[in-house]
């Protein structure tokens, strides 16, 4: 609530004063806070994608280094042989990156590679096989490889790394064991196949065949990883295997197919090798599986499992193979190439684990962008501040509803019948049957948290549920899903395509329905830092149900609250909280499309409004504003140390703990108020209805509905009669009871345009 003393206690002069001492620093504030996008910064770390962002920085770096210390580093000679190579590293980095994504490790690719190299070169020179039946060798030999690796690991239970570590040593005994009994007959074989010559050393659209390949299995593994169960699972099995499984997946057998994935791709790498060289040698594959995995973790996938993508191997595969290939041409040798792998390997991985481990402070820390606001008006809610705003204790007296029954009925409505709806915090909608209300009943279980209601001629609730989206439910108690999305603005980083805080809905005389969406930057758990940040990015959305599609008529408010269709049916009310403002969009006549402010800097955040029986409009007050929260709303600089600096119970936020009920009239005059200044029945207002001459009041942290009668008010009027006069809504079928009700009513409908 509005102070009486203007001061302010910390420094001992009047607020006017500091206004005048702080005038210029405000100015530059206004301009740095509000020109500057910073709010950027956090949206584009909030994305997937910006872990690509360092990865890409190396890979550029890398690219820039050799790029200017080797002539000749970006000849076509030099480009065509250095994709050849990186189409098989780059197969194998996938391959060990599926695995890596389901929480594990294989250090035993290398000797996979060598193996499949060694039975592709036999398949060719020694068996005389066609090029296909060799690769199907190889990919095979692979195959079975990982599936022993998998069988341990997933199965068996066994630990990766020393699995892994194992099995690579097997594999390089074996292999040289192979390789010195039959390397004598591959050298001395004369079989020639151009099939396999092409495929290693030909090119197509001058690109060489096997980067063509590599894009094949990059593209099918990303398709694997984002679009299928299989890719779904490896995630969830490598985030949390417990969670996984608890979940029903079945996490042995996700494991078992990674390592059997790796496999595969280090035997088609091992074709591709052998068909390019033509050919098997004693350091075949060596040193391969620290390559490879300095490759995966350089492009950011996460060793501890669930967090990578195949363009992150890509960017690490291209980068090492850059790295190592231009440490040869300059004329260092393989140790060299061991140490500086060694050394991205050990930086990769403590930026992994700091980075995972810290990723949440870095957005706490740059998420939260204030910008510069100032309040204005000098109207006041005090009781003895003789305005019109002036609130009361009147709202004390209102006789409670489901005490202690109900949590969280943001928003009431009521049917011809005199039935009572309102959403709960547990994601239900609860109908109360008149004329006592004592008996209820669970209507409808939606989830999430239903806010704003609304009901149509046919007796259907609409309702915006928070997080979710616009729902309807029909007068049997069934759910259906309108929508969760509208249109996405082009430059938007953040997804506002997604309804993050669908608020208060109304139907229009055509059937389309107008919501708001508070924030496309904040869930509804998060309304605080939406109210510290004061950014306009609320919202004034339609549905059509012509078309079943949603579209953005109205952005850049301020927490976009509750709306209203004015008595004429022409223009809809919008409240926007943050901005304590009230505003008339015009959906109808010569001003259709534009929007004019109503009320502007009341002393009180405005929440839902509804019509009234005399014409007027009721609309709830959530909390009144204060000099402090006002004055800091032009400090944007103090409210961003304060979220950083201060625990969340400390900060400075609107007062919802004084809120009511305002009435105006067609033209915004405010021509009375309601209020409980008491606290203890309904501290915070969020909505209200009127029906037969009584109001029935809601709040979203309250734990009651309040039912007051209105002095003077038309008995007879209800809102669905003002919305929907000459029709009444269908009966349901066996009660009679409802169907006399209804005639009764029909008979008392007020003319069209009456209110």
């Amino acid at each position: 609530m509005a102070d009486a003393d203007h001061s302010d206690p910390a420094m001992g002069r009047p607020i006017d004063q500091v206004e005048v001492s702080m005038r210029l620093p405000e100015s530059l504030s206004r301009l740095i806070y509000n020109a500057i996008p910073s709010h950027l910064v956090g949206e584009i770390l909030t994305k997937r994608w910006a872990d690509n962002l360092v990865p890409f920085l190396l890979l550029s770096a890398v690219i820039a280094i050799f790029g200017t210390a080797i002539n000749g580093f970006f000849a076509p000679a030099s480009l065509l042989d250095t994709t050849r190579q990186l189409g098989e590293f780059l197969i194998v980095v996938i391959g060990l990156t599926i695995v890596m994504l389901g929480g594990g490790i294989d250090l035993s690719v290398g000797s996979i590679y060598a193996l499949s190299v060694f039975m592709s070169v036999v398949g060719i020179y020694l068996w005389e096989l066609p090029a296909s039946l060799a690769l199907v060798l190889a990919i095979a030999t692979g195959g079975l490889c990982g599936a022993f690796n998998g069988v341990l690991i997933g199965y068996l239970r066994l630990r990766a790394f020393l699995t892994t570590l194992v099995t690579l040593i097997m594999g390089r005994s074996l292999y040289d064991i192979l390789i010195i009994a039959w390397g004598r007959e591959l050298q001395m074989s004369p079989v020639l196949n151009d099939q396999f010559d092409y495929i290693g050393t030909g090119s197509l659209g001058g690109l060489p065949v096997s980067i063509l390949i590599a894009g094949v299995f990059a593209l099918l593994a990303h398709v694997l990883l984002s679009r299928s169960r299989l890719g779904w699972h490896i995630s969830a099995v490598g985030g949390s295997r417990r969670s996984a499984y608890n979940a029903g997946i079945p996490v042995r057998r996700t494991v078992f197919l990674t390592y059997v994935i790796s496999g595969l791709s280090a035997g088609i790498a091992g074709f591709l090798f052998a068909a390019r060289l033509s050919g098997a040698g004693p350091g075949t594959g060596s040193g391969l599986e620290l390559a490879a995995l300095t490759a995966a973790v350089v492009g950011g996938n996460s060793l501890g499992g669930g967090r990578g993508s195949i363009a992150k191997g890509l960017m690490g595969a291209v980068a090492v193979l850059t790295m190592t290939n231009g440490l040869i041409r300059l004329g260092y040798g393989t140790g060299s190439n061991q140490l500086v792998l060694g050394f991205m390997l050990a930086f990769a991985v403590v930026l992994d684990i700091r980075w995972a481990k810290n990723r949440h402070k870095v957005l706490a820390e740059v998420y939260v962008a204030p910008v510069h606001h100032r309040m204005s008006g000098d109207e006041s809610a005090l009781p003895n501040g003789g305005g019109a705003y002036a609130l009361n204790d009147r709202l004390s007296d209102a006789a409670p509803i489901a005490l202690g029954e109900v949590e969280g009925p943001e928003d009431v409505i009521l049917d011809e019948d005199g039935n009572l709806y309102a959403g709960t915090r547990h994601g239900e909608i609860v109908r109360w049957f008149a004329p006592d209300y004592r008996r209820s009943e669970v209507f409808a279980h939606i989830g999430g948290f239903p806010l704003g209601l609304a009901m149509d001629r046919d007796g259907a609730i609409k309702t915006c549920v928070g997080a979710m989206g616009l729902y309807s439910i029909a007068r049997d108690g069934e759910v259906t899903r309108l929508s969760t999305e509208t249109n996405r603005s082009w430059a938007s980083v953040v997804d506002d395509a997604r309804l993050r805080d669908p608020n208060d809905c109304d139907i229009g005389p055509d059937g389309r329905i107008w919501f708001t969406d508070s924030t496309t930057r904040y869930d509804a758990h998060d309304w605080v830092l939406d109210s510290i940040e004061s950014r306009p990015t609320g919202r004034l959305l339609v549905y059509d149900p012509k078309t079943g599609k949603t579209k953005t008529v109205r952005d850049g408010l301020r927490y976009a609250n509750g709306v209203c269709l004015a008595h004429d049916g022409r223009s809809i009310l919008i409240a926007e909280s943050w901005a304590c403002s009230v505003h008339r969009y015009w959906i109808d006549g010569p001003k259709a499309g534009s929007m004019e402010c109503l009320i502007a800097d009341m002393p009180g955040y405005p929440d839902n409004i509804n019509r009234a029986s005399d014409g007027g409009y009721w609309m709830a007050w959530l909390g009144v504003r204060t000099p402090t929260f006002d004055l800091s709303l032009r400090h944007p600089g103090f409210r961003k140390r304060m979220t950083r600096r201060l625990p969340g119970d400390d900060w400075l936020f609107p007062n919802i703990n004084t809120g009511g009920v305002i009435k105006f009239d067609e033209t915004g005059r405010i021509v009375g108020t309601l209020g409980d200044l008491t606290g203890k029945s309904h501290p915070m207002v969020t909505s209200m209805r009127e029906h037969k001459g009584e109001l029935f009041v809601g709040g979203i942290l309250n734990n009651r509905i309040g039912r007051f009668r209105i002095p003077g008010a038309d008995p007879e009027w209800t809102s669905w009669k003002s919305y929907w006069s000459g029709k009444t809504p269908p009966v349901a079928e066996g009660d009679p009871s409802q169907a006399a009700r209804r005639r009764d009513s029909a008979e008392t409908a007020l003319p069209e345009g009456r209110a």
